[in-house]
């Protein structure tokens, strides 16, 4: 199992840096953050520090979207990070939440969500792609590489998932739901006449390592918030008892009042507090290292290649320590 570190990009930016530097030290492989351009600092600015200061990361957003940036500007900068860097990025991709509603603007459809995978791929790679109607190609890329990992959680971006991306992101990390949605993802990859096992499959949650569960709680509790904002969508969408959306992973927004977005991946954010402990311990990795790696444990033999730790809470350093001390090596071999 790989390793992952998700940030926000709050300033100051050389502090982003040192802790994607500590990951890297520790045994993480990859480095993600944030996208959203209102709320934190321009992420591909410093994907360029954090590569130029380590070896081997692999960095990208978790996750962009196919309406803030047209996906030629998206493909080239990559392109571009990737010819100064070795091919040392990955593009997370979905929707968009916090980066399209601060704007007022809506998610993007999942069909213009679909030609945007392709779009960038084949355009990062130097093949050439249709871009609102019309042919582009990036004539100075040279042997780049693009892999496209797709976030989603409802039915048919999971198929959308399965038949067009080159991995799966899930943003929870409760084995059940975990297990249900990558069986999804793979059948459609099947369907489509792919080979299913050649998806990356990557879990984000918040780790939290420490004996005090009341606080490593209160300190992740805002992730339910999160996840909530999708799932609310899906709701809307295909209505609470649908049978299409388990209600393992819906029923807990019941009492969700709405969502602040200045609060968004914030510890303490007051629109979470609908969100019970039985959630928090279900999405999240809480309590001491031993913990941590018996559910890892359970992720890996659901099929999961990558586990990515939000840190967005008061233990930042510690918990980077204490995986590459104990979790890492426990997990990364066989």
């Amino acid at each position: 199992m790989d390793f992952g570190l998700v940030l926000q990009t709050d300033p100051p930016a050389s502090a982003v840096v040192e802790l994607m530097r500590r990951a890297e030290n520790a045994g993480f492989r990859y480095g993600w953050t944030f996208d959203s351009a209102v709320l934190w600092q321009e992420p591909f600015v410093i994907y360029s520090r954090i590569l130029a200061e380590t070896e081997h990361l692999t960095v990208g957003p978790m996750v962009t979207n196919p309406g803030t940036r047209t996906w030629e500007v998206t493909a080239s900068t990559f392109a571009t990070l990737n010819d100064m860097y070795g091919n040392r990025t990955v593009c997370g991709i979905g929707r968009g939440d916090s980066a399209m509603r601060v704007a007022g603007r809506r998610p993007n459809t999942l069909a213009r969500l679909g030609e945007s995978i392709d779009a960038i791929r084949d355009l990062a790679e130097g093949r050439e792609a249709v871009v609102d109607g019309n042919p582009v190609r990036i004539p100075w890329v040279d042997g780049g590489r693009l892999p496209v990992w797709m976030a989603a959680y409802g039915p048919k971006a999971l198929a959308l998932a399965g038949q067009r991306a080159d991995g799966f992101i899930l943003q929870l990390a409760d084995p059940f739901l975990t297990e249900w949605m990558v069986k999804a993802v793979r059948q459609a990859a099947a369907d489509a006449g792919r080979d299913p096992d050649a998806l990356t499959i990557c879990v984000a949650a918040p780790a939290y390592v420490g004996e005090d569960l009341d606080h490593a709680r209160e300190q992740c509790r805002w992730f339910g918030g999160m996840v909530g904002n999708h799932v609310a969508d899906l709701v809307s969408r295909y209505g609470e008892h649908s049978g299409l959306v388990p209600e393992a992973l819906t029923a807990y927004i019941k009492e969700r009042q709405g969502y602040d977005y200045s609060h968004h991946g914030r510890s303490g954010n007051p629109d979470t507090a609908f969100v019970p402990d039985e959630i928090v311990d279900r999405f999240c990795l809480l309590g001491p290292v031993e913990a941590h790696i018996e559910k890892l444990r359970t992720l890996r033999s659901a099929g999961v290649d990558q586990f990515a730790v939000y840190a967005m809470h008061d233990a930042k350093e510690s918990t980077v320590d204490a995986y590459g001390k104990s979790v890492i090596p426990a997990l990364s071999g066989l």
